[in-house]
């Protein structure tokens, strides 16, 4: 097996991953820790869109988002997930693909808690994913929450988090004349040891 060094050192994914997000977070100039997370619907056709990924766990990535958008019936329905994460300054890119399980407690609770109030009240206000007659009609909306809810809203029921736990990782380089460094860590079930490959370009 080839030694890894450099960017690409260490034993544990989880912390490569940490590592090259916070190397992002000095580089990046927007949304270093957005996720290109991909689903697929009752019939297999794939979805695709932008997420933010909100903490990295020592098994799983966690992202939050509300419980009856198109995305979570997905995640619910299928149990799986995949995302890539790029970033150009860095000309860099992890992609997973696991498994799924919702984080609807305390964690979620907690993260709810350290947004800012008017996205609080913005989470209580959208119906995601489904239509919207006007943007007049949804700060409509905002106002009757805020009238309801009053500063300090708790997390509604239909909103919390999504935890993803892999069974495949590749963390990419770019490499000159398009050589690029790929190494995939990989296992069969969520309880084994990773295997470690280096992939052709």
């Amino acid at each position: 097996m080839e030694r890894r060094s450099g960017k690409f050192a260490g034993e544990d994914p989880f912390e490569i991953a940490k590592a090259w997000l916070a190397e992002a977070e000095q580089a990046e100039p927007n949304d270093p820790n957005a996720i290109a997370l991909s689903t697929v619907d009752a019939d297999g056709l794939p979805n695709a869109r932008m997420v933010l990924l909100k903490d990295i766990e020592p098994d799983a990535f966690v992202f939050y988002t509300n419980y009856e958008s198109a995305k979570a019936g997905e995640l619910d329905a299928s149990g799986k997930a995949a995302f890539v994460m790029h970033w150009k300054t860095l000309r860099r890119q992890i992609r997973v693909r696991g498994v799924v399980e919702r984080e609807d407690g305390p964690a979620a609770d907690d993260y709810f808690a350290s947004r800012s109030l008017k996205s609080r009240l913005g989470a209580w206000a959208s119906k995601q994913s489904r239509p919207l007659s006007s943007r007049g009609a949804l700060m409509a909306e905002v106002a009757k929450i805020t009238a309801t809810h009053g500063t300090n809203p708790k997390r509604p029921p239909f909103w919390g988090g999504f935890r993803i736990r892999p069974l495949e990782i590749e963390f990419w380089a770019d490499g000159e004349f398009r050589l690029h460094d790929r190494f995939q860590w990989r296992r069969a079930a969520l309880q084994e040891e990773w295997s470690i490959t280096r992939l052709n370009p």
